[in-house]
C-alpha cells in the first residue's frame, strides 16, 4: 500500500467541520491502514506536522428497499488526524 492509496477521501460532515476548528481532520482510509501509515501519508501529502491519529472502524448499517429487499451499507475505516497548532489543511475544496 502506497501513501497515495492510504487516504481515500476526506469525510465531510457536521462533526468534521467542528473538529476542523480544533485542528483535527477526518479522512476515510484504506481498510488495512494503521496509525503510522496514516500519519506518514498526511505528513507527506500535505506537508504538515501530525500530533496524533485516531483510527476506527465504522460498522455496516442495515438498509431496506421497499418491503422485501434487505441489504447493508458496507463498513469502512476512518481516521481523525490532529495537526500541530497553527497548521491547516484545505481538503474540503
Amino acid at each position: 500500500m502506497t501513501l497515495e492509496n492510504t487516504l481515500l477521501a476526506p469525510v465531510v460532515s457536521e462533526k468534521g467541520w467542528r473538529l476542523q476548528e480544533e485542528g483535527k481532520y477526518v479522512f476515510e482510509v484504506h481498510p488495512q491502514a494503521n496509525k503510522v501509515q496514516v500519519k506518514r501519508a498526511v505528513e507527506n501529502l500535505f506537508k504538515v506536522k501530525v500530533l496524533g491519529v485516531w483510527v476506527m472502524r465504522m460498522p455496516e448499517k442495515p438498509r431496506r428497499r421497499k418491503f422485501y429487499q434487505r441489504g447493508a451499507i458496507p463498513g469502512w475505516k476512518k481516521a481523525i488526524v490532529q495537526l500541530a497548532p497553527g497548521q491547516k489543511i484545505d481538503v474540503y475544496r
